[in-house]
């Protein structure tokens, strides 16, 4: 909101400087935005009064004129339009500057000598458009200093008020919060009612009393129109930024701004029966004074005739009953609306105005009658009139009820760490508008209507901080006693293993938990999701059960784009329905699709299924982990024959594989996309770094090749050669399988490498003999293996 400093000081004559004033307001939580001089700069400007117009005899548009500058009458040619006789207007002596920073000097039009200028407003910088000379009041004396007259120079400020704060959207507001912090006298708006003169009343029904509790009218006959708005109100509503229209529409604005109470005039001949207060019929339609026409639902709260609806209650009038220049009969309106009923709707059309600023916020619902006065007073004294009498419309269970909050000295010191005299206390809450009393270790106070933000104690508190100075309040750190907390050393730190997938050129990847159902069919496990009560989107409207549904997403994004390789992680929460309950547990997804290496003329590879299983043993391993069992395993959107289940310690740590062949021609996925869903606790889960002693002795390494079934996997041999359980048998490799020529069909040749070394002393060729035979009767008789010679 825009505000000058004269009108702030009209109501709170505090003698401190714009900048003090800026700066005490915005400490109080009213934070001024922006400040800007009412006009540019013009010196030389004093009102002019024309004595007489002649014709220019050498030019059709241009006009000789006398004006009278106070001291002498000076000729000055002119070509405005409205140049007449009488008229009093602002006049730029010869040395003068106008707003543009010309300066005015003696010179010859047209072969006629001018001694000055003649201003429009736009000349000196207080319009943009340009309408011919400014038209100045009648009871101005020539050669009146001009910025004098306008109570130049002067400051406009704008403040950014929070939504709370609605009842500073007015002059009244803003200078009872600066009477308080100057402890300034407040000098609020003097309202005297006004005398009825006719008995004309408009009937005002409230059909919906929960959205209009309050509705205040009165008709006022014999309003000319046609009369001027007065400088000094045409100017504050110019330093407000608003425009000035007519002399009713800019009262009703003047008031808004003044008192803070949006009002509405109708033109009373336009009315069709009463007024009714009413929600909108569904599909009824109104044009509004911007000339947009809307289609309404039920829930838009309307002022209507018996015919039709008029106005967007609280949000603005329509074009049907508005103010015109046959306009002789108004009707005033002044209401209070709820703020739930009013917020969003004006959003909802795309609208955003001053009225519904306020009502959004939320209006002192006792102003409505005193705003009706004040308007009433300045139509009069302006357009003249004979007013009806003031119709007050009320539903007294509707409107909202007087707060009483209590307040303790002990949470005051508590909370603001300091010690306020009862006096101080009672000083600041009364002079913001609340009823105290003293009780027994406290306050009882009465929050005044047009405080809305005030409901707890904790709201009093900020007041008198506020007020206090939040600047003056003690500053301390926090004085607790921080302990470290334990982080378990068999733990891998998850950050750990997302650094070293992001060291392997796997970006991380963070999807949302909500995904699209039909997705997590064809990605899932064959059970259903946690369906959403309110989803966003219809995309979005089941939780996830893993993350490949996201991490599929991503990659089909980014193969949309172009993209040759995709290495992605994510970590994170899924939710599924178990035992009655929802498991929340974090895992680990990563999806691996396109070139293993950079395209290169030797040759480049894709990324398979052991790029993903290699990275994944090496995240197993970290901090002390131990190796993984790998075994074929099965899912429903993963190839068969290509997918792994993984288990670390006997329990299930995931599922690896590469995403089914008939997905990826679904999803438009042309290369294969191998994924990974893995438990990320179990995954973290390693043990303590304990010494181990390197042996002073020579290692043996012994080749082996044996024929085993197809059916028997290499988890199984690796599982029997560790079950001999000899601390001497180090690691054990698998460097080749061999079928063909010498193999019978059915069968499979395994080559593997066997590790021997001994802590305590030099191994002998027997006792390594020895060690092997066991490995080999082992595999014998377990998984009927042969040595293969």
């Amino acid at each position: 909101m825009k505000i000058s400093i004269s009108w702030l000081r009209s109501l709170c004559p505090t003698d401190i400087s714009v900048d003090e004033t800026i700066s005490r307001l915005t400490m109080a939580g009213l934070e001024v935005d922006g400040m800007e001089p009412a006009s540019t700069d013009f010196h030389g400007i004093v009102v002019g009064e024309i004595l007489a117009v002649s014709p220019h005899p050498k030019a059709d548009k241009l006009h000789v004129c006398n004006v009278d500058d106070g001291s002498q009458t000076v000729q000055i040619v002119c070509g405005a339009a409205n140049v007449r006789v009488g008229l009093k207007v602002p006049l730029a002596k010869v040395g003068g500057q106008v707003a543009s920073g010309v300066e005015i000097k003696q010179s010859e039009i047209r072969g006629i000598e001018s001694n000055g200028m003649l201003c429009g407003a736009d000349e000196l910088g207080l319009s943009s458009e340009q309408t011919g000379l400014m038209e100045l009041p009648e009871d101005l004396s020539a050669g009146t200093d001009f910025a004098d007259t306008l109570g130049l120079p002067d400051t406009i400020i704008e403040v950014d008020l929070t939504p709370n704060r609605g009842d500073c959207l007015s002059v009244t507001g803003l200078a009872r919060e600066l009477s308080v912090l100057t402890e300034t006298v407040f000098r609020e708006v003097l309202i005297l009612p006004v005398a009825s003169e006719t008995d004309t009343q408009v009937h005002v029904t409230l059909s919906a009393k929960s959205g209009c509790p309050s509705y205040v009218g009165r008709v006022i006959h014999g309003v000319d129109v046609s009369r001027p708005t007065p400088l000094w109100m045409s100017e504050r509503l110019r330093r407000s930024g608003i425009r000035s229209i007519d002399a009713v529409v800019d009262i009703t604005n003047y008031v808004m701004l003044e008192l803070g109470q949006p009002m509405h005039a109708f033109d009373l001949l336009q009315l069709k029966g009463g007024i009714e207060v009413r929600f909108s019929r569904v599909g009824e339609s109104i044009r509004l004074l911007d000339g947009k026409e809307l289609i309404l639902s039920d829930d838009v709260l309307v002022i209507a005739d018996q015919e039709r609806a008029l106005a967007l209650a609280g949000i603005m009038g329509g074009e049907f009953s508005g103010i015109s220049e046959e306009t002789t009969s108004v009707f005033l309106e002044s209401a209070y609306f709820n703020p739930l009923t009013i917020a969003g709707k004006a959003r909802r059309f795309g609208l955003h105005t001053d009225a519904s600023a306020r009502f959004e916020r939320g209006v002192d619902w006792r102003l409505s009658e005193h705003a009706c006065e004040r308007a009433t007073r300045l139509m009069l004294d302006i357009c003249g009139g004979k007013p009806g009498p003031v119709v007050v419309t009320q539903d007294e269970e509707s409107l909202p009820a007087v707060t009483e909050v209590i307040l303790t000295e002990r949470r005051i010191s508590q909370q603001l760490r300091i010690t306020l005299a009862p006096e101080r206390v009672h000083n600041i809450l009364s002079s913001l508008g609340f009823g105290v009393e003293r009780i027994e270790k406290g306050y009882r106070c009465v929050v005044p209507s047009w405080r809305f933000d005030i409901s707890i104690e904790q709201d009093l508190i900020e007041e008198l901080a506020r007020i206090y100075g939040y600047n003056n309040l003690p500053t301390s750190l926090p004085a607790q006693a921080l302990s470290m907390a334990s982080v378990p050393e068999a733990i891998t730190r998850v950050s750990r293993l997302k650094s070293y997938l992001v060291d392997q050129g796997i970006q991380e990847a963070i999807t949302y938990s909500f995904v699209d159902p039909a997705v997590q069919k064809i990605l899932g496990d064959g059970h259903p999701g946690v369906s959403l009560a309110n989803p966003i989107a219809s995309n979005m409207s089941e939780m996830r059960r893993s993350l490949l549904p996201g991490l599929v997403e991503a990659v089909r994004y980014n193969v949309n784009r172009q993209a040759s390789s995709i290495r992605l992680f994510e970590t994170g929460q899924c939710f599924v329905e178990c035992n009655g309950g929802l498991d929340q547990s974090e895992r680990l997804g990563i999806a691996l699709y396109g070139q293993s290496t950079a395209l290169h003329f030797s040759g480049s590879r894709g990324i398979d299924f052991f790029d993903l299983k290699g990275f994944i043993d090496e995240l197993s391993m970290m901090n002390g982990g131990v190796s993984l069992q790998w075994e074929p395993g099965a899912h429903p959107s993963m190839a068969p024959g290509q997918t792994a289940c993984i288990r670390k310690g006997g329990l299930v740590l995931g599922v690896v594989g590469r995403l089914h062949p008939r997905l990826s021609r679904e999803l438009d996925l042309p290369k294969p996309l191998y994924l990974a869903d893995l438990a990320l606790s179990s995954l973290t889960e390693g043990q303590v770094t304990a010494f181990k002693e390197i042996s002073r002795y020579p290692r043996v390494n012994r080749d082996l090749a044996i024929l085993v079934s197809e059916a028997v996997e290499w988890q199984a041999v690796l599982d029997v050669i560790i079950e001999v359980g000899d601390r001497r048998i180090g690691e054990v490799e698998l460097f080749d399988i061999y079928r063909g020529p010498g193999v019978a069909d059915g069968y499979k040749s395994l080559a593997l490498s066997i590790k021997i070394q001994d802590l305590e002393a030099t191994l002998e060729d027997v006792a390594v003999q020895v060690l092997v035979d066991e490995v080999v009767s082992r595999l014998q008789s377990r998984l009927g293996a042969e040595l293969r010679s």
